[in-house]
């Protein structure tokens, strides 16, 4: 009976998940906007607490953050949107030059008798269709921006009950005196996560843009932008937002400029990723490879191309809010790398 009890636990576990997965996927239009004003308040929370080191009010500071947010989306969006636009007028061209630097590959294999289908290749490896993966991701989130008015209004609304969520969740949890601190560890986990990681992928996407404007690679502001956001997705990100980089300046400048855009890349992510951001964040909030990228997978699926780009940040919330109860710990274990649980055994 115990173990028939343990199953019906489980089953109703499961099929309660999956009623609040189809939920969340039926009410995405609301959700992704309020996601996205979460991460945005989050990571402006370090702004207002050094305005409160200079006894500025509370008020004021939430006005003046908003406002730079504000300037520096509109500003920015409205250059990474014109390029946009002019890069997707330019795309057919791309492509078809792109095929024909394949075929040159493919032609310059078989001198070296390394037979290949060139058709069949082509089909079923295009390399306009990695170009169009990243050109697309950013035109969906554009789409997501056109809330930017809720947006704004919810990002003011949670920096100004931001103080209180701690002490709101220990009294909704019965906890009033403040025992529970993994409560708090929680919450600044999640804080501290988030605003290293977006503060190492803004470095990581002005120094890209930078690397590319000085090889004079056509729209290094959008490849910046692109940098900057898929950082935030380890090992596979940024990958994926070296490719459009090098493909385009393969085919306007040449083997040997899509040679050093590749190895620029390979350094930036290599020092930001390697050295810098695990000095900063740590390893203790490591997770695998094979589970990186099954929540791209997942987190697209569920929220789009907003949940693709915060994947890894959300699936951090949960493997931090699973380490932080005893029955959810072993969850968080198989979510992580593996190499803390070595160390500390």
């Amino acid at each position: 009976m115990a173990g028939l009890t343990g199953v019906n636990k489980s089953l109703i576990v499961f099929a309660a998940l999956v009623v609040v997965l189809a939920g969340i996927k039926a009410a995405s239009v609301i959700i992704i906007p309020f996601i996205l004003a979460a991460f945005i308040a989050i990571v402006c929370n370090p702004f207002i607490k050094f305005f409160a080191r200079y006894k500025i009010p509370k008020g004021i500071a939430v006005v003046l953050v908003v406002l730079i947010i504000v300037g520096l989306g509109v500003s920015l969006g409205g250059l990474v949107g014109q390029s946009i636009n002019d890069f997707s007028q330019q795309l057919p061209e791309y492509k078809v030059q792109l095929k024909e630097e394949f075929v040159w590959l493919v032609d310059l294999a078989s001198k070296y008798n390394i037979l290949i289908n060139k058709e069949q290749l082509i089909n079923m490896f295009d390399p306009g269709k990695m170009v169009d993966v990243a050109t697309n991701m950013l035109t969906g989130l554009g789409g997501v921006m056109a809330n930017m008015f809720l947006i704004i209004l919810t990002v003011v609304f949670m920096l100004f009950e931001g103080p209180m969520l701690s002490r709101k969740i220990h009294m909704a949890l019965d906890d009033p005196d403040r025992k529970m601190k993994q409560i708090d560890r929680f919450l600044e986990s999640i804080n501290s996560y988030l605003a290293i990681k977006t503060l190492v992928s803004l470095a990581t996407g002005i120094i890209a843009a930078f690397y590319l404007w000085i090889l004079d690679v056509d729209y290094f502001v959008l490849w910046g932008v692109l940098a900057f956001m898929f950082n935030y997705i380890p090992n596979i990100g940024s990958i994926i937002a070296a490719v459009p980089a090098i493909l385009l300046a393969l085919v306007t400048q040449g083997p040997l400029v899509a040679g050093l855009v590749a190895a620029g890349y390979l350094t930036i992510n290599t020092v930001m990723g390697n050295i810098v951001e695990p000095k900063f964040l740590g390893k203790g909030l490591g997770l695998s490879t094979l589970v990186v990228f099954l929540s791209l997978i997942f987190w697209g699926w569920l929220l789009g191309t907003v949940g693709m780009l915060l994947s890894v940040p959300l699936t951090m919330i949960v493997k931090i809010g699973l380490e932080a109860s005893a029955e959810g710990r072993w969850v968080a274990t198989l979510l992580g790398s593996g190499e803390d649980d070595v160390a500390k055994n």
